[in-house]
């Protein structure tokens, strides 16, 4: 029998409370056709980033709690107010919500900026970041090139940005500005795949040929001295993970941020649900014990939530990490794990939004 368990002591929703912050929108930039900026007021609460993370919004769409994580735009040594850029996305629930409905004013519950594809900013570093973006890939990487042009003066970067046509580039006039302002020290190559008449740049589908060719003009400073950073489609980033593995790159310098979830082995998925195995779990979080069964065809997050357990998370889909823990005991099998490192992995670190126990005795530490 499921049940939730908690220690003999009076419950304590302060820290579930914490968890939660409001935001309110102080202007929303209309970007593209399909792609809106949402910029907030300062809150009365320390928001505290990294260019390149990301915040959850959560709001109530048609009587439902939806939430999604939307990467940061804005950079914390730059930018007064914080942003998320929204692009639409075919039937997105929360994507087409937004744009269609968000007005200066609005308040939103967030949960606080997390995520890792970020990189420490230091004026004595002297390096070459290359980034690949696809379309809204484009919104860390935006936080990321204002962070390191403001701070590292011998630093350069070299950005690689492909479109469906010229009037679905996001930031557009920001990047023109950006790159003069640094001129020589901020490189954009748009790749165009229907590309006007008079288009003087790349055209076409952004595939290993072309990316060959286009990195035959970016200067080479070196393994040593180059990151690689790519956020985009999971076609075009495949295609970047195996034209930069051709090229023998360390795999320790690249970077990759990913807003969809990847292909789960299919065969792997249904060895672990067509077990018919039901365990018990139990979850340690905000100094409380939940104990509850999971059943073989639900992740350990989906049947919490079912039993109004207040677990963290976000994307739900294995990218984000938010509803990150340690196993501390029992095996499980993830879905994806594309959102963990592999020293996060060597450590016992799970994500329960994917996550399916395959033994007894499964214990989570959350936070």
């Amino acid at each position: 029998m499921a049940f939730n368990f908690f220690k003999k002591k009076d419950k304590d929703t302060s820290k579930k409370q914490d968890r939660y912050k409001e935001l309110t929108v102080k202007e929303v930039i209309k970007a593209t056709k399909d792609a809106i900026v949402i910029e907030f007021e300062k809150p009365d609460w320390e928001f505290t980033y990294t260019a390149g993370q990301f915040i959850t919004l959560i709001t109530d769409i048609e009587g439902e709690s939806v939430r999604r994580a939307y990467s940061l735009c804005t950079s914390p040594l730059v930018d007064e107010y914080p942003a998320v850029s929204v692009k639409r996305v075919e039937n997105g629930k929360m994507s087409n919500f937004l744009n269609d409905n968000t007005k200066a004013g609005d308040t939103f519950k967030v949960l606080e900026p997390m995520g890792k594809f970020t990189t420490e900013v230091d004026a004595e570093k002297k390096r070459h970041l290359i980034m690949f973006a696809g379309g809204s890939g484009i919104t860390p990487m935006m936080g990321i090139s204002k962070s390191i042009l403001h701070a590292e003066n011998d630093s350069i970067i070299s950005l690689i940005y492909a479109n469906r046509n010229l009037e679905s580039v996001i930031f557009k006039k920001e990047l023109d500005d950006l790159q003069d302002k640094f001129e020589g020290r901020m490189h954009i190559i748009h790749v165009l795949d229907d590309a006007p008449l008079n288009w003087q740049g790349e055209s076409g589908l952004l595939n290993e040929e072309m990316l060959k060719k286009i990195f035959d003009r970016i200067p080479s400073w070196g393994h040593e001295n180059t990151q690689y950073l790519m956020c985009g489609p999971e076609g075009m980033m495949k295609n970047v993970e195996q034209m930069l593995e051709s090229l023998s790159i360390p795999k320790d310098n690249v970077y990759k941020e990913s807003f969809v979830q990847g292909t789960i082995d299919k065969a792997q998925k249904e060895t672990t649900e067509g077990s018919g195995q039901d365990y018990e779990v139990t979850v340690l979080f905000d100094d409380e014990e939940h104990v509850f069964t999971v059943p073989a065809d639900k992740s350990i997050l989906e049947t919490a939530l079912d039993k109004d357990i207040d677990l963290p998370f976000s994307c739900q889909s294995g990218l984000c990490t938010a509803c990150r823990g340690k196993l501390l005991s029992g095996t499980m099998h993830l879905d994806e794990d594309e959102g963990l490192s592999d020293s996060e992995r060597e450590e016992g670190y799970v994500l329960t939004c994917v996550g399916h126990p395959t033994s007894p005795g499964v214990k989570i530490q959350i936070g």
